[in-house]
């Protein structure tokens, strides 16, 4: 298109959105086709659908999307940095729809589907209100993460068949493959790490794989990559661990550097029947938001194309939020990590300047240069090794000197002893969360992960993860993701046998309550008020329940049966192992006679602080190891 013609089509938009905009009781309704935007293009819609929003006011708008397939490719006029958690700093971000300062817009895509291209970030809200995103399928046609079929697997080779269209590759001039985009070359080498991911048939991952790795070899240099067919690949080696013949490959590759969703300081957010088939990293990212409901958002792989792969790393990633996240009758199947994930940010202390400021510098490379504090904001002082908060304070200002440094100043002193033995954590940034009548299926790692003190219901979902199917976690030491937790009730749920069914970080049972608390202290545990009840549990190993530092821990009226899907593979060998804990309830359980352990090991903490209502549980007493 010619460049007079350009400034016709924006001239255009703007008088469109003036003048022919239909309004009802609800607010103005605006129907794209009427203003230049055609499904089934194929063309670019981002710098038109861009504009469009532009010269919204906020009068309550509704864009409606005749169904059919819009197109959106990288637009060098919709670039904007943007620090997003973790996410790799890969800026300026490329930016498909943005609502910037916006309010009472809403989006229906009336069930169309959003295609996108390269590396580009579908959505993203910043500093807006009063949003809804609905009806919308996201999608790649080329995705930035591919996958194999296994054709053949022996101790000499494998054979991998790739569909071509989808996943395009060519032989490296080096090693391995490069999947090669629209505008990408991204190289691929075999791993025997968890970054190689078999799913089965049933979009399953297989038993001990996951983070033990589907395929090991001998030597890293010795693999040898033939292309004998189109999309067939040989690859030769002395392999001491294949995959099944019929599985799938997921064969990452690129890097997490944006969002599906970037929702930023933004509130009052509503997303429904969304289904998210791929991403080019987190699914949809909350950073300092507030009030976020999600009902029916999937993310899932795209069944048209019969994909098995879905996004490339988290689902539904929210930090630093507060006011209520509800996410209800949302599903996840084949990710490459965890479906939930609600934490806030730590930051360890640098220095301490005066009485009342102090230098801190962000400790994760994939969590720099964020607004982690605003005036008003009450932050705690934690010590790193026993987690134990000293005090709290108030800030007056938050002041960044580099993306990675800031100064923190206090409308009071901060403790004399504060130095670089102590994080801080952000007391004003915390949610209550609801998640209801969910699916968490087969992914790479765990399935949600509870960082918060809020109010923590987790009720009628259905778990198939391949690592814990819930993660009580906490930190001040390595990730630095912060949230001791005071009121979770995690009931009515049902615990299907591939939970648990490979190792990863943390995963010590199906449900892992396990903060990094390096110096655990038993009379002052780090989480609180945590209630386990009315689920059903299907184990093929033995660990049901891993608790570490727990002040009110209740695990009744619960069904455990036991299933022989696979071998088990944990070392340990307990049903329920339990670490510093204090008030523990286990009680009014049915536990089948067949249940591995049926036994109960305790650490650091008297057989006092445990009240057993279920007489066939025996209990052992050991110190720490």
């Amino acid at each position: 298109m010619k460049l007079y013609q350009k400034y016709i089509v924006l001239i255009f938009l703007v008088l469109a959105t003036g003048f022919q905009a239909c309004t009802n009781k609800n607010g103005i309704v605006i129907n794209v086709e009427e203003y230049g935007i055609k499904a089934d293009t194929q063309e670019c819609i981002v710098a038109q659908i861009n504009q469009l929003i532009e010269n919204l006011d906020e009068q309550p708008t509704t864009i409606v999307f005749p169904k059919g397939r819009y197109d959106f490719y990288p637009d060098s006029n919709y670039l904007r940095p943007y620090f997003e958690t973790n996410t790799y700093d890969v800026n300026p971000k490329r930016l498909g729809i943005l609502l910037d300062k916006k309010s009472n817009i809403t989006i229906d895509g009336q069930g169309s589907e959003f295609i996108y291209h390269g590396h580009i970030q579908p959505f993203t809200l910043d500093h807006s209100s009063n949003i809804t995103l609905k009806n919308i399928n996201i999608d790649w046609d080329i995705p930035l993460t591919a996958e194999s079929e296994v054709m053949e697997a022996s101790s000499s080779h494998l054979l991998l068949k790739i569909d071509t269209k989808q996943f395009p590759f060519e032989l490296s001039s080096q090693q391995g493959i490069d999947f090669v985009g629209e505008d990408w070359k991204e190289n691929w080498q075999l791993s025997q790490g968890s970054w190689l991911i078999e799913i089965d048939q049933n979009h399953i991952i297989p038993a001990y794989t996951g983070g033990h790795g589907s395929v090991k070899y001998k030597g890293d240099k010795e693999l040898k990559y033939t292309l004998v067919d189109d999309g067939l690949l040989k690859i030769e080696g002395q392999f001491t661990k294949t995959p099944t013949v019929g599985n799938r490959l997921i064969m990452r590759h690129s890097t997490r550097d944006h969002a599906g969703i970037f929702l930023f300081h933004s509130k009052d957010l509503l997303l429904e029947n969304i289904n998210v088939y791929h991403t080019s990293g987190l699914g949809i990212l909350s950073q300092y938001c507030e009030n976020i409901e999600m009902r029916q958002v999937h993310m899932i792989p795209n069944p048209a194309k019969n994909r098995f792969l879905s996004g490339h790393d988290d689902g539904l990633h929210f930090m630093g939020c507060k006011g209520g996240i509800v996410i209800d009758s949302c599903k996840a199947q084949g990710l490459m990590d965890d479906p939930i994930n609600i934490h806030g940010t730590c930051v360890p202390v640098v220095e301490k300047i005066d009485a009342t400021t102090v230098r801190c510098r962000f400790a994760h490379g994939m969590s720099t240069g964020l607004i982690w504090a605003q005036p008003g904001d009450s932050l705690s002082f934690i010590h790193k090794k026993s987690m134990k908060s000293i005090g709290l304070g108030t800030i007056s200002s938050f002041e960044p000197e580099s993306k990675d440094v800031f100064v923190l100043k206090f409308k009071e002193e901060v403790p004399s002893k504060l130095d670089a033995n102590y994080s801080i954590e952000n007391l004003s940034w915390i949610p209550n969360v609801k998640i209801t009548n969910c699916f968490a299926g087969s992914c790479r790692a765990r399935g949600y992960l509870i960082s918060t003190p809020g109010e923590v219901v987790i009720e009628n979902n259905v778990f198939e993860t391949s690592g814990s199917a819930i993660l009580i976690a906490g930190d001040a030491n390595y990730w630095y993701e912060s949230g001791a937790v005071r009121d979770v009730t995690i009931r009515n749920n049902e615990f299907r046998w591939p939970c648990n069914s490979s190792h990863y970080q943390f995963c010590n049972a199906i449900i892992s309550i396990y903060p990094e608390v390096p110096e655990p202290d038993s009379e002052q545990p780090f989480h609180q008020n945590i209630t386990i009840e009315h689920n059903h549990f299907n184990p093929s190993d033995y660990l049901v329940l891993y608790a570490l530092s727990v002040d009110g821990l209740s695990f009744k009226n619960n069904t455990i049966s036991r299933t022989y899907n696979y071998q088990p593979w944990h070392f340990q060998k307990h049903t329920f192992l339990l670490d510093a804990c204090k008030n523990v309830e286990i009680s009014r359980n049915i536990i089948e006679d067949d249940v591995l352990g049926k036994n109960i090991l305790l650490k650091r903490m008297s057989q006092d602080e445990l009240r057993l209502g279920n007489a066939e549980l025996t209990v052992e007493v050991k110190d720490a190891d």
